[in-house]
């Protein structure tokens, strides 16, 4: 009679009348010889289907019977945990082991609720207890393995899954997570593609496929991964957020931007979609948004250093620099060992000109992490920047081993400053430019190219603006044959109302504003505009948008003038040079086809005008009778042997001194460092300050001899002294950068200045400034050419440059161009 109340009280429950189920159990308890078992069977019948509070009562009834039972109170405990009231379970299952310490599922389910409780060295205390008694209890290992990775013991924790011999999808999900925690990529792979094979359903094992695939840069195949994850859970917030991760770094920013949508749909309180969502718009150049959205993650979690970090960054982008200082000591404050953030933090040092402290926190990162790629060349970077050559030598050999290597250890442009070897440049530029900007292939509905009337051009720039650049073509863009060619502007940069942008603004009658212009959209616009050449005036210089160039927007695309080399991108057509910069020997080490020019190829304004009042000596920090070298030039470009032989020029002229810009406090202190530690005292370099233009080329008159640098020469400083009538001395080398003083000076008429080797540049410079009238009749030569020479010819450069335009259009690139008079 018994067994049929039970069966008639059981299918009362599945017909959901637990209150008509409990008195048919009371009336069976009545009859039953053993009410204590009957009651412990209903009770956990009762926590079976979820009646967790009926089941406690059931459990205490037959406690009233049995008191101390240790299977009541283990599941009592256990009906209680699931009520989340992890105390009163933890209390039931202490009482159970006083009874039954040699259970080893009490002592796994006490360390499960001391982990609710945050006890985790007790709880890893507790699941040890149980694996003592039984070595294979698989809720043991993988409790106290969740615990040692919560701890960081990622190692031990993999160790007690490795041990569980019971197969199980949740078992290789955990091993999964393990090993991506471990870097372990391939295994992690592997272990979420085992959890998938056991349970094909299971999203979580998807989502943990599709980071470990990611993290191993697979990203194509993580996002078809994690769309698997969201076709079997649509609404998993987890799964949407991994999707925007992914998109992230395949650059993707729209689709990410929809993904985190999606998320604050589901949750507008996940501070992680708001920070996947600020990441989006940062991606897509919406900075300010962007911050407005970290802003909004760090309200909701103000614990994330990540989220710190990129809201910096945001501020860097901004040009809030101090205020992104502060963000990244707050970040650093959270997470100190994050070596990203020490990363991040020198780059804004770097940009404040702080160079020391930015290598300093390079070290930084590199000590937690000693194979961190973008520290070690960010602090190559400042080391450059402040003169630093402490390390030059292991700086210069890693940077050549990592070039050989396929390893980018140097940025383009510090590249050049380095080495001179256009093979090595070449090699530089295109590990930058895979890296950063790998061609995005143009939308299936892009317009083949369209024929005009006259040839239209966009010229895209950071630099419309007061800048040398600007300077350098505000009078190409007045001098273009308006009947054969329109000209557009493409500005990358704010517009910051100078003179000089106003002049360039007239001259190409058009200027598009893109700085706030994701690269997609820019793309998508500058293709509707339906260009035959787009100029990029850029390179890897400043903030470059070579990611608009990527999605080839235009059906013929040059490299001109910003960078002194070779982009090396597969999307670049064509780069404009002239003979002397690219002999015909080195058209190789170029990814670019070679146009050249007849003439010079760096175009010069002819209304630049020096000030009225030339400064006295006096007023500069000079000497009134000592003979004056001078190099006008950045100061990263200086090499400790370049500096070597001004050294010895300073020791063989008496009462010489050297005059330099000053980059920055730093490289000043270091180089009068130098030049002690060379036996020559740092009072004979002079440092000057920047001025406008027209002061900077009155204080020419200044200096006697102007020495160049090498491998990175001096460019428009070299035609600012030619245009003074100051004598430059340079020694061309074996890359474009290097000859580039060598160009202007063969256009100028006074090739004579061009020493054929280094011993021959040292020699020349003496003797120049030991025999001052040979010294005065150069000077003089060139003021004689400055009104007929081909340097200075914008006329001429400008229809050499629009028949080198015209050549491209009708693809005959390959053949000479003739010069234009």
């Amino acid at each position: 009679m018994t067994q049929q109340l039970f069966e008639q009280a059981a299918y009362l429950l599945k017909a959901d009348k637990p209150e008509a189920a409990d008195r048919v159990i009371g009336e069976a308890v009545q009859h039953d010889a053993n009410p204590a078992g009957l009651l412990y069977h209903w009770g956990n019948m009762l926590a079976h289907t979820g009646h967790f509070e009926q089941a406690i009562s059931a459990y205490d009834r037959a406690l009233a019977i049995v008191p101390n039972s240790p299977e009541l109170l283990l599941n009592r405990g256990n009906a209680l945990f699931e009520l989340r009231r992890y105390e009163e379970a933890l209390a039931n299952y202490q009482s159970a082991l006083i009874r039954a310490p040699a259970n080893p599922l009490l002592w796994n389910n006490r360390g499960n609720a001391l982990v609710e409780l945050q006890r985790n060295d007790e709880a890893v205390e507790s699941f040890s207890k149980a694996l003592a008694i039984d070595s294979r209890h698989t809720g043991a290992r993988i409790g106290r393995s969740a615990l040692l990775a919560d701890a960081g013991h990622n190692e031990d924790a993999l160790r007690d899954l490795e041990s569980v011999t019971e197969e199980s999808a949740e078992l290789h999900y955990r091993r999964g997570m393990l090993l991506l925690h471990l870097k372990r990529g391939d295994d992690a792979i592997n272990a979420f593609s085992r959890a998938i094979a056991l349970e094909p359903g299971d999203a979580q094992s998807h989502i943990g496929h599709a980071v470990a695939l990611s993290a191993m840069t697979r990203h194509d195949e993580a996002l078809r991964a994690v769309d698997t994850a969201l076709r079997l859970a649509p609404g998993n917030p987890v799964a949407w957020n991994s999707r925007a991760n992914i998109l992230l770094r395949l650059k993707r920013y729209e689709d990410a931007l929809n993904s985190t949508d999606r998320i604050l749909q589901l949750d507008s309180a996940s501070a992680a979609a708001w920070h996947n969502r600020g990441a989006a718009l940062f991606g897509m150049k919406q900075f300010k948004e962007a911050l407005a959205a970290y802003e909004k993650a760090l309200a909701m979690d103000a614990r994330s250093a990540r989220t710190w970090n990129n809201s910096a960054v945001t501020l860097m982008s901004l040009g809030r620099n101090d205020a992104a200082l502060k963000n990244f000591t707050r970040a650093l404050e959270i997470n100190s060992r994050d070596p990203e953030i020490w990363c991040a933090r020198a780059k804004a040092l770097a940009n404040a000109g702080r160079f020391a402290e930015a290598a300093a926190d390079c070290d930084r990162a590199l000590a937690l992490d000693c194979e961190n790629v973008a520290a070690q060349r960010l602090a190559i970077h400042a080391r450059l920047r402040a003169c630093d050559w402490s390390r030059r030598i292991a700086d210069e050999t890693a940077v050549c081993d990592g070039l050989a290597a396929g390893t980018r250890l140097i940025d383009p442009l510090d590249c050049l400053a380095m080495l001179d070897s256009a093979a090595q440049n070449l090699a530089a530029a295109q590990l930058w430019t895979a890296e950063e900007f790998p061609p995005v292939p143009p939308p299936v509905s892009a317009a083949t190219r369209v024929t005009h009337q006259r040839i239209r051009i966009g010229y895209m720039s950071t630099d419309f603006r007061e800048h040398v650049m600007g300077s350098l073509m505000a009078a190409v863009f007045e001098h273009h044959d308006k009947t054969g060619f329109e000209t557009i502007g493409l500005s990358l940069a704010a517009a910051d109302r100078s003179t000089t942008q106003a002049r360039i603004a007239a001259a190409l009658g058009r200027i598009v504003d893109l700085h706030e212009t994701s690269d997609a959209a820019a793309a998508d616009l500058v293709r509707d505009m339906q260009l035959d050449i787009l100029v990029d005036l850029n390179g890897h210089t400043g903030d470059a948008r070579t990611g608009i160039l990527a999605r080839r927007p235009a059906p013929l695309q040059v490299n001109f003038l910003g960078y002194p080399g070779t982009m090396g991108a597969p999307y670049i057509d064509y780069l404009i040079a002239d003979p002397v910069i690219i002999p015909q020997s080195q058209h190789g080490f170029f990814s670019e086809q070679i146009i050249r020019l007849p003439d010079c190829y760096q175009p010069n304004d002819r209304r630049r005008k020096p000030a009225e009042a030339i400064p006295s000596r006096a007023s500069a920090g000079l000497p009134e009778d000592g003979f004056v070298f001078c190099s006008f030039n950045n100061n990263f470009k200086i090499t400790p042997g370049t500096f070597d032989i001004w050294m010895r020029l300073l020791r063989g002229v008496a009462g010489s001194v050297l005059w330099l810009l000053e980059d920055n406090r730093q490289a000043a202190a270091n180089l009068r460092r130098e030049a002690e530690q060379r036996g020559i005292s740092g009072q004979r370099l002079v440092f000057a300050q920047r001025v406008p233009q027209p002061a900077h080329l009155a204080r020419h008159a200044l200096a006697d001899l102007f020495l160049d640098t090498r491998p990175y020469n001096a460019h428009t400083t070299a035609t600012d002294a030619v245009w003074m009538g100051l004598p430059v001395v340079t020694c061309p080398g074996n890359s474009f950068q290097s000859r580039v003083a060598a160009s202007i000076l063969t256009a100028a008429g006074v090739a004579e200045l061009i020493a054929p080797s280094l011993e021959d540049y040292e020699a020349l410079a003496l003797g120049l400034a030991r025999d001052p009238h040979r010294l005065s009749r150069i000077g003089m030569r060139l003021e004689e050419n400055r009104d007929t020479c081909a340097v200075f010819d914008i006329v001429r450069f400008t229809r050499n440059l629009e028949h080198a335009y015209t050549t491209i259009c009708n693809g005959r690139a390959c053949r000479a161009l003739r010069g234009h008079s």
